[in-house]
């Protein structure tokens, strides 16, 4: 038969851990949690916190999140269309993207983007994800056309699109300014903007790990830019690679300086380093690069952030793709209040080696959240709460729950790759520049 501990002894187990906090780490989580920002130099501390140093950060990130968001855990119903794996950037940390005289490159007409999108529209979804590779020759309108054609079928789903590196990419393909390409992307129907492509920003790092792609410069002038006309962004960070604790601090400390100005970042989204088939790991291109984070980076990197950001970016998204449910659901008890999207297809981790990607079902979002002791609640992509769900015994059936085969209903990234249905052609019509066209 098991005993219980006396009151004072169990008292006496939490001094002893509590006082074997050291100083140093005490006095930074004390001062985050009387409400004061942390500098780049006490979040870097707390990366490199240990044993009850990180004992003490992770329950002090568990309390923030719940004096300022409270126990309500939410998700979107969305799906993932990544239009094409054809792309012109040869990022190290990228397994996605293929040169497009391969047999596994794929472009998605607009026709089919649209289907799919009518797809999840009609299983109950409320957002799109419109991220893709950078297809050459591409013409300075196929963003504009494309979320146009959304837009008119489905006057009423939010296309979340475009990555920073994108909206630049289609700027220079229209040859006009990226402020002005923003205003065309509003115009065409974009409502948000994934703020990807931002992996670490320190160019230092980005020369190692994605040598020609968006600077740090550049990502925050789209980013600051899409705040501007009024268009709200995501931000995110890319870990577990070449970077250090400081480089991951300074990152922190960008995005709340433009949250600062701004006030348009919707989350923060930690996002994994998944190194199976990343070129820079398994080919060995870049030296010194890990094989991801390790599971006390995850969690610390949670923790520091609801820490560091959460006064000013209340939400911090677990991402189940690159953690796996269970352990992403592990990850709600450091300071994360949200579990992302359903996707339905996920296929730039999967791409990567991620063996998660194709879908949760927003019942299981619900039984993940209710394990951890949490209130569910579907939202929309702005935050914007759609449904709680108190009590377990009156959940509805939802229609993504009913579909048995997902891969079968909706197709996979490795189906894709391997029929010729959409093999990638050159999507240049003759006589065409590039350039956009004004009319």
């Amino acid at each position: 038969m098991v005993k219980t501990a006396p009151t004072a002894n169990l008292a006496s187990v939490l001094d002893a851990l509590l006082g074997g906090i050291s100083p140093a780490v005490a006095r930074i989580i004390e001062r985050a949690l009387a409400g004061h920002d942390l500098s780049v130099e006490e979040a870097t501390l707390l990366f490199d916190s240990r044993g009850s140093d990180m004992q003490a950060l992770v329950l002090a990130a568990d309390g923030l999140r719940r004096q300022q968001v409270g126990e309500v855990v939410a998700y979107v119903v969305n799906r993932n269309i990544s239009f094409t794996n054809v792309c012109i950037k040869r990022c190290g940390f990228c397994a996605f993207s293929r040169d497009y005289r391969t047999e596994e490159s794929y472009f998605l007409p607009i026709e089919e983007v649209v289907r799919r999108a009518k797809e999840a529209w009609e299983l109950g979804a409320t957002e799109v994800c419109i991220q893709a590779g950078l297809p050459p020759k591409m013409e300075g309108d196929l963003y504009l056309r494309l979320c146009r054609a959304i837009k008119a079928e489905l006057p009423e789903m939010h296309i979340h699109g475009l990555s920073p590196e994108e909206v630049q990419y289609g700027s220079i393909r229209s040859r006009c300014s990226v402020g002005e390409y923003l205003r065309l992307l509003k115009d065409a129907g974009v409502d948000s903007l994934p703020g990807t492509s931002a992996e670490i920003l320190d160019d230092q790092v980005r020369r190692k790990i994605s040598p020609g792609r968006i600077t740090t410069r550049q990502w925050v002038e789209v980013i600051t830019g899409a705040h501007e006309l009024g268009i709200p962004t995501t931000s995110t960070i890319v870990y577990g690679h070449v970077e250090t604790s400081e480089h991951k601090a300074r990152h922190l400390a960008l995005l709340r300086d433009i949250q600062e100005q701004t006030g348009g970042i919707t989350e923060f989204v930690p996002l994994s380093f998944v190194h199976t088939e990343a070129p820079m790991y398994h080919k060995g291109l870049v030296k010194g690069v890990r094989a991801g984070p390790t599971g006390a980076e995850v969690v610390k990197m949670y923790a520091v952030s609801r820490l560091m950001l959460g006064r000013h970016i209340k939400n911090l998204q677990v991402s189940w793709v690159k953690e796996g449910p269970r352990f992403a659901q592990v990850c709600l008890n450091a300071g994360a209040n949200d579990f992302g999207g359903t996707l339905i297809n996920e296929s730039i981790s999967t791409a990567a080696g991620a063996s998660h990607g194709q879908l949760v079902r927003p019942s299981q979002f619900r039984q993940l959240i209710r394990e951890m002791g949490r209130v569910p609640a579907e939202r929309t992509t702005t935050y914007g709460i759609r449904r709680v769900f108190e009590d377990a015994m009156q959940d509805p059936i939802e229609p993504l729950d009913m579909v048995d085969d997902s891969e079968e209903r909706f197709g996979s990234y490795q189906r894709l790759i391997q029929t010729d249905s959409h093999r990638f052609r050159d999507i240049m019509p003759p006589g065409k520049t590039g350039v956009l066209d004004p009319s």
